[in-house]
């Protein structure tokens, strides 16, 4: 079940990117030389205005895509004339940085629908095959340090690097296989500071069983990339791990199949997650599939589908397991979707992928959305 095309002019875009060299060319993780200390580098970037003074509008109830009125616009859309937008990160004040997976720029996206505010384009990414800008989070100490760690794929591997707004990547975590499917890019940082990492198979099943390999697996490491615990595999026998979302303590990941259903699920320590291996949470047919991304607030969980063109809704009980079959929101309304995430304001930014060479583009996609997820007391319930 194919889930894009390279898009056109894909690879001129890569010999323009100065920066490739830089990270293509480094083969391991960052190496500290003794304890972390925090070398001052200016003033923090300031990415968007100060909170008081761009109070965060509330978000509204979904409305019906094409009965918005011509001045208004559609109050669900925040941000449009994006190309794959597949990354997607929440700011402390209310606003978002989107990446684009075929650019590699990185958009501020703001609630009250303001144009968009280009900050950066990451250099050195590979588009080729399911490659590019695939994930993205915030520093455990943005406030403090202005970091961004992204997932990327250059023409040699897959790698997560970190930046500051402007900065120049560095590597983190380098040498996780790339192929032309299958490249992963789930990055979320737990609430104890370990930073998690969703590989793909590369369209390989034996590497991702296998645990001397990176492919098809969730890493756990520190900020430098350096293994958490016995050592940086988590779990192992994944397909692509295209999201990771966490819920009170319990780490969720999706993994999505070229063939068969896809799947959502809990994830434990040393857990194989191949055939024969841990049952999933969940798992979603294909043809209602292409799991690209989660959010999950108290019981509900929220699975953004590309091929189903849809968020996917489920309830889960105390034990993990679904009280019911999963609920559609946004069904068919604005095509594939692909990334989401729950602000502090309970609303739920959702991005498109129309552009990415499987979808049927409207004039203005791809699009951001903000919109009330149905569970929200503020919302239609369920």
């Amino acid at each position: 079940m194919g889930r894009r095309t390279t898009a056109p002019g894909a690879r001129r875009l890569t010999a323009l990117l100065l920066g490739g060299l830089l990270l293509a060319g480094c083969g391991g993780g960052y190496e500290p030389a003794g304890p972390f200390r925090d070398v001052p580098q200016g003033q923090p970037p300031q990415v968007a205005p100060p909170l008081e003074s761009t109070p965060i509008p509330a978000p509204g109830r979904p409305s019906t895509p094409g009965a918005e009125d011509e001045q208004a616009g559609d109050p669900n859309v925040v941000a449009t004339d994006l190309v794959v937008p597949t990354a997607l990160a929440l700011l402390p004040d209310g606003t978002a940085v989107v990446g684009e997976r075929d650019t590699g720029r990185l958009l501020q996206v703001f609630p009250d629908r303001a144009e968009p505010r280009e900050l950066m384009t990451v250099p050195g990414v590979d588009t080729g095959g399911e490659g590019g800008l695939l994930g993205l989070a915030l520093s455990p100490t943005f406030a403090e340090d202005g970091l961004f760690y992204a997932y990327v794929s250059t023409a040699t591997d897959n790698r997560v690097v970190r930046f500051p707004i402007g900065g120049t990547p560095n590597p983190v975590l380098t040498g996780i296989p790339r192929g032309e499917v299958h490249n992963g890019g789930g990055l979320l940082f737990g609430p104890d500071g370990v930073l998690y990492v969703g590989t793909g198979d590369v369209g390989d099943p034996a590497l991702a069983a296998d645990p001397a390999s990176l492919a098809g697996k969730v890493l756990a490491v520190d900020v430098f990339g350096q293994p958490v615990g016995a050592g940086p595999v988590l779990t192992l026998g994944h397909r692509d791990v295209t999201a990771l979302c966490q819920g009170g303590e319990q780490l969720y990941g999706t993994d999505d199949a070229l063939q068969g259903p896809d799947e959502f699920n809990a994830l434990v320590a040393g857990g194989d997650y191949g055939p024969g291996g841990i049952a999933p949470v969940l798992e979603v047919p294909g043809e209602e599939g292409g799991l690209g991304g989660c959010a999950v607030t108290g019981p509900y969980v929220f699975l953004g589908a590309l091929d189903g063109q849809q968020v996917h809704v489920v309830e889960l009980d105390g034990a993990r397991v679904p009280v019911e079959e999963p609920t559609a929101f946004l069904d068919e309304d604005y095509g594939r979707l692909r990334a989401v995430a729950l602000d502090a304001e309970g609303a739920l930014w959702i991005t498109t992928s129309n552009r990415d060479g499987v979808g049927t583009p409207a004039e203005d996609d791809d699009k951001v959305l903000r919109v009330l997820p149905p569970t929200s007391s503020a919302g239609s319930p369920l």
